[in-house]
């Protein structure tokens, strides 16, 4: 192998572990930041009172980071093949395509060796929000990975669709709020469902989360038709839609986040 070879691969590997490094800081950090809000140096109900329409972006950006809270260290994006109109979510990665480097769809992303995952940050955030990247034509959607590392989270979502989902959300609403569980409800992205928000004030269990979850499924009216999915998903790392303006009116996004 001539020297320029070997000065690449050695960068290549640089540049790998320098990814890796980079990843483990902003995880770091996001643990950091966790500490500080369950001590007090944070008060995250009192942020949220304050934020209002006339807020400055990075009031609204820090107030949608402090309630949909996954994974730090990486973030999928959605994705959507226009000839088979196959859609889903897969993780941002600055080795996508790489050639010689990315193996999809042989290898899939959580088992690559050359995974260089983004870590989320305010652009990231605004850039959904406002429905672009400055630096990309296409629609740039992202969603969250609930589960932390520790098989913890912050929230618990439950989806709901088919032809009672309208219904079956109400119920799960009402159910929650007679147990004395504050709820968000958004319609989603699609139209056609509905997705059903509980906000935690720190990390907990999963499993708890779920059964929670399933305590309000189960409670709810018997008669439902709909197909409801809770995340996190009892089975690993799934990722879970972002909340967002109609696409129909990307300028309302904007409005929102620029104030």
């Amino acid at each position: 192998m001539g020297s320029s070879a070997r000065e690449i691969a050695a960068l290549k590997d640089r540049l790998v572990a320098l990814d890796r490094e980079r990843s483990e800081i902003a995880e770091r950090l996001a643990m950091l930041e966790q500490a500080a809000l369950a001590e007090g140096a944070i008060q995250p109900s009192q942020a949220r009172a304050a934020v209002t329409m006339a807020s400055p972006a990075a009031a609204k950006i820090a107030l949608f980071r402090s309630l949909f809270r996954g994974r730090e260290d990486v973030f999928p994006r959605c994705w959507e093949n226009r000839r088979t109109g196959k859609a889903g979510y897969a993780p941002v990665c600055r080795n996508e395509w790489v050639r010689g480097v990315c193996r999809k769809p042989q290898v899939k992303c959580g088992e690559c060796p050359n995974q260089a995952f983004v870590p989320i940050g305010d652009d990231v955030i605004q850039s959904h929000l406002v429905g672009g990247d400055a630096n990309d034509s296409a629609d740039f959607i992202i969603g969250v990975y609930p589960l932390l590392r520790d098989e913890t989270c912050w929230f618990l979502a439950a989806d709901f669709d088919k032809k009672s989902w309208m219904r079956d959300v109400a119920a799960f609403r009402d159910t929650a709020r007679g147990k004395g569980v504050p709820i968000s409800v958004e319609r989603s992205r699609s139209g056609n469902g509905a997705h059903a928000w509980v906000f935690l004030a720190e990390p907990v269990p999963a499993i708890d989360a779920r059964r929670l979850g399933a305590l309000l499924v189960t409670a709810r009216s018997r008669s439902s038709s709909s197909a409801i999915r809770l995340r996190p998903h009892r089975s690993g790392q799934a990722a879970f839609p972002h909340p967002a303006l109609p696409e129909s009116h990307p300028h309302r996004a904007a409005k929102r986040v620029q104030g």
